[in-house]
């Protein structure tokens, strides 16, 4: 049976996978078949399982722990940074409600912290790859920024709103728990440590021939330059990708507790993470 591992298209999900993908370690066993699409797509599926090893937004997760538990390696966290929300016209953060914002989901972890900052405000659901389009040509008034966009929209002539990373170590002095990658639980206990075991090699190896796995990332680097591509990667692939760390386990509980206190998620969420 194929593992199908699905992740993004972006330079920091192919650097996390390039020894699996250019089989540089022992697969022990097992074909995978990378399946690439954008993380709202992705969450989307995994709601019904589709796939066995998946990209998740943490905000998903809450809706797929009876699916899938965490993979203790492949989280992307925001230290003290994060998505933002920028816009062509500089406002205040208590101005959001009366704004409409360009989303990229409404499962990311993104739009779940921004409604943690401001609950009640205008969306419309936009690809991540099209929401600077999107506002500078008038049609929603800023726009929810994640992936390469968080270290470009200064260049490209926007204002930063709220740094949503910046905002929540403000708030509990965590790291932003954006993403992890979830395995099937249907698979089994034994395969599921086996998975979790083969990923984090993989992650060992990207970051111990970082060379490398930087030239492979950049296929995927959205014209970004090799600097920029490297500085990305490093803020979204590092130590803490490797292990979630005891505050990063605690961060991921905490944003969705809180989630569920300010009734933007309906239930308690259960969390596993395989180690």
């Amino acid at each position: 049976m194929p593992i199908h591992i699905a992740h993004s298209p972006d330079s920091d999900d192919a650097f996390m996978f390039y020894a699996l993908a250019a089989g540089k370690i022992d697969p022990e066993g097992l074909e995978f078949v990378h399946v690439l699409k954008d993380i709202e797509t992705l969450n989307r599926e995994a709601l019904k399982g589709t796939y066995e090893i998946s990209a998740v937004s943490i905000h998903a997760y809450a809706f797929l722990s009876d699916k899938y538990a965490l993979l203790g390696s492949g989280a992307s966290m925001g230290e003290k940074y994060g998505p933002m929300v920028v816009a062509k016209e500089n406002f205040s953060l208590s101005d959001l409600k009366k704004k409409k914002i360009a989303v990229p989901g409404t499962l990311t972890t993104a739009f779940l912290a921004l409604r943690l900052v401001e609950p009640d405000f205008q969306y419309v659901v936009v690809p991540f790859d099209r929401i600077l389009d999107f506002v500078r040509e008038g049609k929603a008034d800023a726009g929810l920024i994640i992936h390469e966009g968080q270290l470009q929209y200064q260049s490209l002539g926007f204002n930063l709103i709220v740094d949503l990373g910046a905002w929540w170590h403000e708030q509990t002095g965590l790291p932003l728990p954006l993403g992890g990658n979830a395995v099937r639980r249907d698979l089994g206990n034994q395969m599921m440590k086996k998975l979790a075991r083969l990923q984090k090699t993989s992650i060992a190896y990207g970051l111990s021939h970082r060379e490398d796995a930087l030239a492979h990332a950049m296929q995927y680097a959205r014209g970004l330059s090799k600097e920029t591509a490297d500085r990305f990667v490093g803020m979204y692939v590092n130590q803490r990708t490797l292990d979630y760390g005891e505050d990063g386990k605690e961060a991921v509980l905490k944003i969705l507790d809180l989630a569920h206190r300010k009734k933007i998620i309906p239930h308690p969420v259960p969390v596993e993470f395989i180690d």
